[in-house]
């Protein structure tokens, strides 16, 4: 008998130690915004969706919070009752490298590019399906937690590599301008990620260049006649309406 209950209880601390291990290893999401019923309907998504929660009201608070609590990820409100959003998006960034995502009832174009150049990682309207935030975040902490150590960048039927700069697609060698293969690959370092017009012009071309959207719209559609199935209705190079593009690499889910 005390080798059955010797067996259990060793059975019992093994998962008891796998629980503890597992609930220390959930991701922590901090989310600063104003509203109750947005972060009491947050707080039961994202626990149900494995991650651990804390929750903030104010700006000041969320930078106290995140600097306590070091979150690997924090979902921000553009319309605190403190301090405005972008404020606190600059403060934390002076700092804070984790990804940050706005949540935010601004949906002009002016408000969502102002985020993403304050360092935003993505801008996401309400209300929002929570199935896309979800994916959302699991794209902000794959792309955080798992870096690319290698030359190499796989993204569904491409792959790139930065040290030969050779990219095959659909296992064929795909020839590229010198403009096009620096595009592509900041594409594919920033899967998933919404990238500005400013900035892609800026570090394609350089400084002076911010304003000349005509450039990126030739290029981007040069390379979608290149990679993208149907360029018409493309799956990997996705248009932000008047913000900028997302590159997908068919494996973000």
């Amino acid at each position: 008998m005390q080798k059955v209950v010797h067996v259990l209880l060793s059975g019992y601390r093994q998962k008891h130690h796998l629980f503890k291990t597992l609930k220390m290893n959930k991701p922590t999401i901090l989310v600063i915004d104003d509203e109750p019923q947005i972060r009491k309907m947050l707080q039961i998504v994202l626990e149900n969706s494995g991650y651990k929660v804390s929750n903030a009201a104010t700006g000041m608070n969320g930078i106290s919070l995140a600097a306590s609590l070091q979150p690997d990820l924090i979902l921000l409100d553009i319309g605190l009752p403190d301090r405005n959003g972008l404020e606190i998006l600059n403060d934390l960034r002076q700092w804070y490298k984790k990804p940050i995502l706005i949540l935010s009832v601004f949906n002009k174009e002016e408000d969502i590019v102002g985020a993403l150049d304050f360092g935003a990682d993505d801008y996401i309207t309400k209300p929002f399906r929570t199935g896309e935030l979800l994916a959302r975040i699991r794209t902000s902490l794959r792309r955080q937690t798992s870096p690319n150590s290698s030359s190499k960048y796989n993204a569904g039927n491409i792959t790139i590599d930065l040290e030969t700069r050779t990219v095959l697609c659909n296992g064929e060698n795909l020839k590229l301008t010198s403009t096009e293969y620096n595009l592509l690959a900041l594409f594919i370092q920033n899967d998933g990620k919404v990238l500005t017009h400013g900035y892609l012009l800026k570090e394609i071309w350089g400084e002076g260049y911010q304003s000349e959207t005509q450039y990126l719209r030739v290029f981007v559609a040069q390379l979608r006649k290149k990679i993208e199935v149907d360029p018409n209705e493309p799956k990997h190079i996705l248009t932000e309406s008047g913000v900028g593009y997302r590159f997908i690499s068919g494996s973000n889910s």
